[in-house]
């Protein structure tokens, strides 16, 4: 996704949205390694730790795309969510280390307003497309939390929350690949034909006077 971009702020943008994306399912998968084999309470502990916080980091970095990539009006209070998604993300996770697991469906609800809230930003903008995709996979990770609060009740409802979470994750990477990334590298293209008499592929200032079809530019 990085090597697609053509522009510093849009390199800038899926590297912060790559980083949230490996970085939730890498600790998540390393937590959930350790937890399976029993040991390591320590490691546990701490890695437990880890994964509840990533998920805020991850809320942020999926949001940031759209919110850095995407124009917004000045005088709108919208504006403000680009560094204000952090800071509620930066809340959410002092909150979960102070009061680990003790009010687990305070901690839910907070997952849910921070992940809901900056997508009526996203939602405002004036550049729809993408947004059905955006919309698609948020509505997965809320029916998700179902199966996540469920578990120990119904078999194998932690599994399923997961799947849910791939499968978002997954419908939210395409969005941002297809309309926030991809778009600004075809922008970026030489056009076919040059400007002002170059020729087809390239324009006059990126011509190779060695060729032949160069010669006489």
């Amino acid at each position: 996704m990085v090597m697609a971009c053509r522009s510093d702020l849009h390199q800038l943008a899926a590297f912060i949205y790559g980083a949230g994306l490996a970085g939730l399912f890498s600790v998540s998968t390393f937590f959930h390694i350790v937890f399976y084999l029993g040991y390591y309470k320590k490691l546990k502990e701490v890695l437990h730790r880890s994964d509840r916080a990533m998920i805020y980091i991850f809320i942020a970095t999926s949001y940031t795309p759209w919110l850095l990539l995407r124009p917004m009006p000045l005088d709108s209070w919208t504006l403000h969510l680009r560094w204000g998604i952090w800071v509620l993300a930066v809340l959410g996770i002092l909150y979960q280390q102070l009061f680990h697991e003790r009010f687990k469906m305070l901690e839910t609800v907070f997952y849910l307003i921070i992940g809901i809230l900056p997508s009526l930003a996203v939602m405002d903008m004036e550049d729809a497309s993408g947004l059905e995709e955006l919309k698609l996979g948020g509505a997965i990770y809320v029916l998700g939390v179902i199966f996540f609060k469920l578990d120990g009740r119904i078999p194998l409802a932690h599994a399923i929350w997961h799947l849910f979470v791939v499968l978002a994750a997954f419908i939210h990477y395409y969005a941002v690949l297809t309309y926030l990334i991809l778009p600004s590298a075809s922008e970026s293209t030489p056009s076919a034909v040059g400007i002002v008499g170059g020729v087809e592929g390239r324009a006059p200032e990126t011509c190779d006077a060695s060729l032949p079809e160069c010669s006489s530019l």
